[in-house]
């Protein structure tokens, strides 16, 4: 399915809405004299609002700073109730010169932030039959702003409080918040707008019921037997206590009638028309539960920050344990992102379990009850140390998940283990133990463990032959010596034909120098792997790493994605 940033719509429809909305604007300011960004491009970054108090604030402005266009534009007709006289209020008068001077960048911001999506939101009210002015409604909620979090809990463009948000289809978990998805909560919002106005048969007492509830207004009505919200609001002082309209509902419809006829005439205003091809075309994808959301990014060629660009609802970095969602990517790489779900490996973290830390918690309680790994615990919440705080929540990947996840860090340790083995430097003897290798060499434990695969229990044997990274000195050169003379050995009965045969020589400096051929291995990324852990894991250089790859520094990897390493 293809859509501008929401669910398909038809081009008749946005063609209509551009006409209707901005005729003044489009013919003073086409929408072909910007081009239009690229469909590969980075998704749109608006700053945020310059200042957010301006969404609450009650302005007091001096009304003898409005110019002559200014007053020309206060005064024409617009809105979505033409019966009722509103051009004089004092409030809408306050409120249209202060988006028009104090707040004017503010405004500015939010035209340009919401040309990601004013033309499905119009074409979504089209598609319900309400009137296209509602579009305007986000700039008094939210500045159009998808990530929006007020005082009260209200989320998103459109600012549902949660309980409302459930009770129009949105789901708000501690994996994904569809208030903040702008094609679901558009939906949403246009099935809640529509349920008001059959109620109330008035468009502006129904925005006040938006604002405020429909039992507050309805409630409101009953006591003072109000014709309509101007006349509600005059008779508010024969209210009593909760019953009465707080000062927010009784501003709101000002508030957004002025923004109506700041957006009707931003021409004349002199602020910068909104580009309707401005949206960026995507594409619906149908992603199923506990796929890896980081990888998925990587795959199309997007940064995580970009990905919820498009994505804002996910909480998350891996979709939903046991329901399928839908996600957003550029039309072009829909391929991309197709040929990545149907890989197994993208579902590393099906069947999760939600883990509340108790008082008594620890990782390795949590480890036992669980069954899965301390590090894969670790690991999957980006954890860098052991310490817990009561009443934070983790993933525990239950069922096969766990499993594969633990035996995917033993292969990896069996892998190490044979790489240090043929790049071995160090044979142990009788009584040596990690510790006192380690400290022979000036290395820590868990660097030694590191360079050859072993764990915290690993026990060693005499003979076994270790790799010492970064040796230096006598010891170095006797440990090396070794090495070569059990190599040599083995080369001897025809069984080395398949490893790099060893070269000596004699630096000016008197130190012995093993030159080996280099043999290629490959490595299989593993989730939370970067470049710079993989060459430390080897006991190799970030630049020579990125040399035998062809990366650079600012190059990005994937779980399951082939590193080449050299062996010497």
């Amino acid at each position: 399915m293809q859509h501008r940033m929401f669910p398909r719509t038809a081009q008749a429809l946005l063609i209509l809405v551009t006409i209707l909305v901005l005729a003044s604007c489009a013919a003073r300011n086409p929408a072909t004299d910007k081009p239009a960004p690229t469909a590969v491009g980075p998704a749109c970054v608006y700053p945020r609002d310059p200042l957010d108090k301006e969404l609450d604030e009650r302005p007091r402005e001096d009304l003898s700073v409005l110019t002559p266009a200014e007053r020309e534009a206060l005064g024409v007709r617009t809105g979505i109730d033409f019966d009722l006289d509103t051009m004089d209020t004092e409030e809408v008068q306050q409120y249209f010169a202060f988006f028009t001077h104090r707040a004017r960048g503010t405004f500015q911001a939010w035209l340009g932030r919401s040309e990601a999506y004013l033309p499905a939101v119009r074409a979504a009210l089209i598609e319900h039959g309400l009137p296209q002015d509602l579009a305007l409604l986000p700039y008094a909620e939210s500045g159009y702003n998808p990530n929006a979090v007020s005082r009260a809990g209200a989320v998103g463009m459109w600012q549902f409080m949660r309980g409302t948000a459930r009770k129009y289809g949105l789901t708000v978990d501690w994996w994904i918040d569809e208030r903040r998805d702008p094609a679901l909560s558009t939906q949403a919002a246009a099935r809640y707008l529509s349920d008001l106005y059959g109620m109330f048969g008035d468009w502006y007492l129904a925005l006040a019921a938006y604002n405020a509830g429909e039992g507050k207004i309805s409630n409101a009505l009953e006591k003072t037997n109000a014709n309509d919200f101007f006349d509600l609001v005059d008779k508010n002082d024969r209210l009593r206590g909760r019953a009465k309209l707080r000062e927010e509902t009784r501003h709101y419809v000002p508030k957004f009638i002025a923004i109506s006829k700041i957006f009707q005439n931003l021409d004349m205003l002199g602020f910068q028309c909104v580009d309707w091809k401005r949206a960026p075309r995507l594409a619906d994808v149908n992603v199923p539960g506990g796929s890896d959301l980081m990888a998925l990014a990587q795959a199309v060629g997007l940064s995580w920050n970009q990905f919820r660009e498009y994505n804002p609802a996910f909480l998350r970095q891996v979709s939903p344990p046991g329901m399928s969602v839908v996600v957003h990517v550029p039309e072009s790489r829909l391929a991309e992102a197709k040929a990545y779900l149907q890989n197994p490996k993208s579902r590393p973290y099906a069947g999760y379990t939600v883990h509340t830390v108790r008082g008594s918690d620890s990782l390795w309680k949590i480890s036992r009850r669980y069954g899965v790994p301390v590090a894969v615990i670790k690991r999957m919440n980006n954890l860098s140390s052991g310490k817990l705080v009561k009443g934070q929540q983790l993933l525990v990947p239950g069922g096969g998940s766990a499993r594969e996840l633990a035996d995917e860090d033993r292969a990896s340790s069996r892998k190490t283990r044979k790489l240090a083995q043929a790049r071995s430097n160090y044979i142990v003897q009788k009584d040596d133990t990690l510790w006192s290798i380690s400290r022979q060499y000036g290395l820590s434990v868990a660097t030694l463990q590191q360079a050859n695969g072993l764990s915290a229990s690993s026990k060693l044997s005499v003979g076994q032959r270790l790799f010492i990274p970064d040796q230096t000195g006598k010891a170095a050169r006797q440990s090396r010596q070794e090495a070569e003379a059990v190599h040599a050995k083995l080369a001897d009965k025809g069984q080395e034909k398949s490893k790099a045969q060893a070269k000596t020589a004699e630096p000016k400096s008197g130190k012995t120098k093993v030159v080996a051929q280099a043999k290629s291995t490959s490595y299989k990324v593993r989730e939370g792997d970067t470049l710079y852990s993989i060459a430390r894991r080897f006991n190799v250089s970030l630049s020579e790493l990125l040399r035998w790859n062809s990366l650079n520094n600012g190059s990005t990897i994937h779980a399951g994605q082939e590193i080449k390493v050299l062996q010497r």
